[in-house]
């Protein structure tokens, strides 16, 4: 699999990540331990996260813990990522929808190291569970090697967040 398909799949697992705390906590039932499984599968890859630690239950303003992100990130293949921030998330609970801050992802595969950053990312809540889809988006290049995409677009839905 070429390096840009790989980046685009943990590019798009960084998104997720702060896209994650979007789910409307109290019109959607139990409140939620303040905790998010994320997956995103892009060019044939998928990576995971699960019990990323939140700082609010949505639909209050939430910032997901990078570091709880990263102590259980896996990507399927050779690649590896590493979230450099803790994204802040916003929510409309009416409108089922939410929108991150910032995400700053390096992503390594082999010997090519990639860092980009996505702001104003858009999630989508699924019905009315706690699971939230990504609209489309672009991560821009801001660090790295002549071999990484100077931008990467995710498409809409191939990203997922769960609350609980």
């Amino acid at each position: 699999m070429r390096p840009t398909r790989k980046l685009l799949c943990v590019t798009a697992l960084a998104v997720a990540v702060t896209a994650g705390a979007s789910t409307a906590a109290s019109a959607l039932g139990p409140a939620a331990s303040q905790q998010v499984d994320g997956v995103i599968t892009a060019a044939g890859s998928t990576c995971t996260w699960t019990g990323a630690t939140v700082s609010a239950d949505p639909p209050a303003t939430a910032t997901i813990d990078g570091g709880t992100v990263n102590s259980s990130l896996s990507c399927s293949g050779d690649a590896s990522a590493t979230l450099n921030n803790n994204p802040t998330l916003t929510f409309d609970d009416a409108a089922g929808t939410a929108a991150s801050d910032l995400i700053d992802i390096t992503v390594k595969q082999s010997i090519v190291t990639c860092s980009y950053t996505a702001s104003g990312v858009g999630w989508t809540r699924d019905g009315s569970t706690r699971t939230y889809l990504n609209q489309a988006f672009t991560a821009s290049k801001s660090s790295g090697s002549i071999l990484c995409p100077e931008s990467i677009t995710a498409e809409p839905g191939s990203a997922s967040l769960s609350f609980h």
